[in-house]
């Protein structure tokens, strides 16, 4: 079984990056266990959304935008299909990376104090690039994966050292709940698990792994098991840090305290370097799916050496170390790149649900009659957020 675990471990590590701890702390520390629902939630509709995505990439042996550039035989609507799913995952990606490069440089923050916060996000960026330039970055991904492997646990140590209180954690699993101020985070945390670029991503990585139609159980497990222990160390994060004192969080110092209880005095080294981690690992992701997608969708065959396949991911990194300029806190920049990506799920949903139904493309292997109500569910419950998330937005304004 752990032989055969492999993209689906890559997909859960890109969603437990600083998005999902920083947003799954504000959750906590905000709402206690009342938005425990919102990420089971989030963590089946991820595992049904990346299911169909595996089972595509397996079948088809093409990424999704590949799969729609070439069923889609009117020119007029396969140009505005390639449109709509190129700008909804490059600036979606844009968006994330910021958020990514933040969330590192918080946690050089937490090592290395706030002197030089200024540069943290260049050096992120330029660390980023060489990685993905000379191509030589796996194993430093792994490297970067076990560190977050560690955060991860760390957390899950602390939410049982907490001693939470179970009827109310089962309260908050079992029974949904919205606070009226709590839109915008529900929406923050479905966006940070179900990420649109990771379901563009997966097809293509395990089409890469998994050659025969024979594999389809190995990526299925692989996604169900990965994914699923991903969404139980998110659950660990809000459990443990509901138990943080003083329920306020300005910066990466109060985000420390969700590890107190395990680490004491050294709890804001173990967030610096799991921050850090899990941004650089995240930062390094993003913009390989946005060039693997613009790779499918214009059929480019040159791989990760292909020059118009470098100019995307380039071009992704760069703006989103700009983003870090603008004078916004990477609190707020991380969290706007969650609800920025709860908004754009919908068009992504869209694209995949249709692939996965159709005859000419997925053979035998079409969805069932309970995984397109799944899906549909999903979308529909994507829509809502996103439209709810707009105006919420514009209301603050």
């Amino acid at each position: 079984m752990f032989k055969n675990l492999g993209p689906g471990v890559l997909v859960a590590a890109a969603f437990i990056g600083p998005g999902t701890i920083t947003t799954c702390i504000l959750a906590g520390v905000t709402f206690g266990y009342t938005l425990l629902w919102a990420m089971v939630l989030s963590t089946a509709a991820t595992i049904v959304l990346q299911e169909m995505s595996a089972r595509l990439g397996v079948i088809t042996q093409n990424g999704i935008a590949a799969v729609i550039r070439s069923e889609i035989k009117s020119r007029f609507f396969r140009n505005a299909a390639i449109g709509i799913i190129l700008t909804a995952i490059v600036l979606g990606s844009i968006a994330y990376e910021g958020g990514n490069i933040s969330g590192g440089a918080l946690g050089l923050e937490a090592i290395f104090g706030p002197k030089g916060m200024d540069y943290y996000p260049g050096l992120i960026g330029i660390f980023a690039f060489t990685l993905l330039y000379r191509g030589n970055y796996k194993m430093l991904e792994t490297v970067f994966i076990s560190l977050v492997v560690v955060m991860s646990c760390s957390f899950l140590i602390t939410a049982i050292i907490t001693r939470p209180n179970l009827d109310q954690v089962l309260a908050g699993i079992l029974f949904p709940k919205v606070p009226s101020d709590g839109i915008l985070t529900v929406a923050a945390l479905v966006g940070t698990t179900i990420v649109p670029y990771n379901l563009f991503l997966h097809a293509s990585l395990v089409s890469e792994r998994w050659k025969v139609k024979g594999d389809l159980k190995w990526a299925q497990r692989d996604t169900f098991i990965s994914v699923a222990l991903g969404g139980t160390v998110s659950l660990g994060i809000i459990i443990a840090a509901a138990a943080i004192p003083g329920k306020s969080v300005q910066g990466v110092l109060d985000l420390a305290q969700g590890l107190a209880p395990l680490y004491g005095n050294a709890a804001r080294y173990g967030m610096g370097i799991g921050l850090f981690a899990a941004g650089v690992t995240s930062a390094i992701t993003a913009p390989l799916a946005s060039a693997y997608v613009a790779a499918n969708c214009f059929g480019w065959r040159g791989g990760l050496k292909d020059g118009r396949f470098r100019s995307v991911w380039i071009g992704v990194l760069i703006f989103g170390v700009l983003f870090t300029t603008f004078g916004i806190e990477p609190i707020e920049m991380i969290k706007f790149a969650q609800v920025a990506n709860g908004i754009l799920l919908p068009f992504t949903a869209i694209f995949l649900l249709w692939a996965v139904n159709r005859p000419t493309i997925m053979g035998k292997h079409l969805n069932s009659t309970l995984q397109n109500i799944l899906g549909l569910f999903i979308m529909v419950l994507a829509v809502l957020l996103g439209v709810k998330s707009i105006i919420k937005v514009f209301s603050v304004f």
